[in-house]
């Protein structure tokens, strides 16, 4: 059923009392212009600066009612013919009881006509006597149908105020109309006239500042992190499984209607040892799909009030599926996940359940990159099939990938990579993390620059043999780590 027929049932159904949390008033206005076209009752709206007034063609001005809240549900209480009352902003009314038990009278039927009340606010919460009698009703936000009309009507805007026609990149203004879905009509038009008033144009540039305009406004919690400009796979040595794994399912990622008989993937979980590129190859995933990076803080989730922390998770989660398709990164989860027991009053698992519950079950093109370090803290129902497509283990990087981490570094600080025997260095780092192999590249180029020199083959091989990577520090820890994902896990290289 629509949202103007549900709308529509509601109202000749004589449903007393409906509440609409949006910010849209002007939509409502509209969805109940349409709605009294099939029931046929007066429509009338209230608010605080302009009282009540008829808004269909039949109201006479001098039936408007001042704003006071008594003379306006008096008036309403009075009316012989049955109504529709839009009340905006009405709640602080309520208050007072006077004006809650006009109220529940009027939405009781008590000496009164079959009236509809519809409470509108950015968020409405009832006092507990009106909440039982109430029906609340989700407002849909703009399709895509409603949001081309609205950038076709800026264009249009635009052009007469400009006296000249509008660059537009149709391949542009079509993915740009797409990547509204999900914002209210108001903010679909501030960012399209943002858009089209930054240099009277649209295309492709656009596409970066619409989507961080559209992320600022879906994480006003501050729980997300958004990066665009993410990170290819061509700066990320020693996971070519891992690159070939999202190139052989992008197509299918990215495609609005894919085969019925092709899932669209969900994710994947990234083990490995610490400083081995983990969060490196989640940037490049994203960038692989060519879609926004959303990373998840889940330090930012937890809240010391009950229930907070399972809201904020649920809204964090929300906004990425508006934002999809899209990656949604969540760093080192083990630590996010950790089971805390009765000592956190059994969040971390209410935590677990749903985050289970929603990998599992959504519907919406999220691809779920997870990283973790320590596996024996992972609970075993995160592992299993269906929670992700696939398990990596990013393991120590062999010789030639470290031999290709150094020419990457090295040619990121604009140093001749012919004055340096990659194999020498590959050698001398037998047991570095792509982590380590960067620090020993950085210390060596502050030795040299204390002695007055350019970095050369020996000082950067002196500053290697002085270094001590995790894997020598932590011997039995990464030893055991290893041990555990060989045979267990895809090898991310």
């Amino acid at each position: 059923m629509s949202e103007l027929e549900d709308l529509s049932t509601l109202v000749r159904a004589a449903t007393p009392l409906l509440v609409i949390e949006t910010v849209d008033e002007q939509r409502v206005i509209d969805c109940f212009a349409h709605v009294i076209a099939q029931a046929l009752h007066p429509l009338w709206r209230w608010t605080f600066t302009e009282g009540l007034q008829r808004l269909d063609f039949n109201g006479p001005r001098d039936q408007d009612i001042a704003p006071d809240a008594t003379a306006t549900l008096t008036a309403i209480r009075n009316a012989p013919q049955r109504g529709i009352y839009l009340l905006f902003d009405f709640l602080p009314c309520l208050q007072y009881p006077m004006t809650l038990r006009q109220m529940r009278e009027i939405v009781q039927r008590d000496h009164s006509a079959a009236h509809t009340l519809v409470l509108i606010g950015a968020k409405v919460e009832l006092p507990q006597e009106l909440e039982a009698l109430a029906t609340r009703v989700p407002l849909a936000l703009p399709d895509i149908k409603e949001l081309a009309g609205i950038l076709r009507g800026e264009a249009a805007a635009w052009q007469r105020e400009n006296n000249r026609t509008l660059e537009v990149d149709n391949d542009a203004a079509r993915t740009i109309v797409r990547n509204l879905v999900g914002l209210t009509a108001p903010d679909a038009r501030r960012i399209v006239r943002k858009l089209i008033y930054n240099d009277g144009a649209l295309n492709a540039n656009d596409l970066p500042e619409l989507m961080q305009a559209k992320f600022d406004l879906l994480n006003r919690s501050g729980l997300l992190h958004y990066e665009y400009a993410t990170a290819s796979f061509a700066d990320v040595a020693g996971v070519s499984h891992v690159r070939d794994w999202v190139q052989r399912r992008r197509a299918v990622f990215l495609d609005p209607s894919p085969q019925p008989a092709l899932d669209p993937p969900k994710g994947v979980l990234l083990l490995g040892v610490q400083g081995c590129g983990k969060s490196l190859a989640s940037k490049a995933i994203a960038g692989g799909f060519g879609v926004p990076l959303i990373r998840l803080d889940f330090g930012s989730l937890y809240d010391k009030y009950q229930g907070e922390t399972e809201k904020n998770l649920r809204e964090a989660l929300a906004s990425c599926e508006t934002l999809a398709p899209c990656v949604l990164w969540i760093d080192e989860i083990e630590k996010g996940l950790a089971s805390g027991g009765a000592e956190d009053g059994g969040v971390s698992r209410r935590v677990l359940g749903y985050l289970l519950t929603w990998m599992a079950e959504r519907k919406s093109k999220v691809f779920v990159v997870a990283t973790a370090n320590a596996v024996n803290e992972l609970p075993a129902e995160l592992l299993r099939k269906g929670r992700f497509d696939e398990i990596f283990f990013v393991d120590l990087p062999r010789t030639e990938v470290r031999a290709a981490i150094f020419a990457l570094h090295l040619q990121r600080r604009k140093l001749p990579l012919e004055s340096f025997d990659l194999n020498a260095l590959a050698q001398a780092s037998d047991g570095f993390s792509g982590a380590e192999i960067e620090q020993g590249v950085v210390s060596a180029l502050y030795d040299a620059s204390g002695n007055g020199a350019t970095l050369d083959q020996v000082t950067l091989i002196n500053a290697l043999n002085a270094t001590k990577p995790l894997s020598v520090l932590m011997h039995e820890q990464v030893a055991a780590l290893r041990a555990w994902a060989n045979g267990r896990c895809v090898p991310a290289d």
